[in-house]
């Protein structure tokens, strides 16, 4: 199974929308095995979007993951990184299809409500970003072996 991280950003949180985005990664079928709520840190946001230091929109995107607190989730679950990109659609909500979370709730490309791991290396990147050790859980959901699995 493939692990990818998942955050609500601060205006997921503040318009009333995490449980109801929540429940679209458990309808899916994914496996919730980490969940909390932070108010990241300007260092951890910084860690976090690394590979973006230097152009143009950086601070932007710092300052608005840091002016509210966020939901992160590990997801578990088949193909879990590209399936969640697919849900979640394109980073411009404009451009984002019907259907997909940024396409029905997003905003703006910088407040598009949430944000999830492209790659396998940064899915683990990020993932220890959000979670310590003992904090991601291994179990398995009754219905896995007759409907998904």
């Amino acid at each position: 199974m493939e692990r990818t991280l998942v955050f609500l950003k601060p205006e997921s949180v503040m318009r009333g929308l995490v449980g109801e985005i929540l429940s679209k990664f458990e309808k899916k079928g994914f496996t919730i095995v980490g969940l909390k709520m932070v108010w990241l840190s300007r260092e951890k946001a910084e860690e976090l979007y690394e590979m973006h230091k230097g152009k143009h929109f950086f601070e932007e995107l710092v300052n608005h993951v840091t002016s509210g607190p966020v939901v992160a989730m590990a997801l578990e679950g088949p193909n879990a990184i590209s399936v969640v990109r697919n849900m979640i659609g394109k980073t411009d909500p404009a451009e984002a299809g019907p259907g997909t979370i940024r396409g029905d709730y997003g905003l703006t490309v910088t407040k598009n409500v949430i944000h999830a791991s492209d790659s396998p290396e940064n899915a683990e990147r990020e993932l220890r970003i959000f979670f310590e050790d003992g904090e991601l859980y291994e179990y398995s959901k009754p219905t896995e072996s007759r409907y998904l699995l």
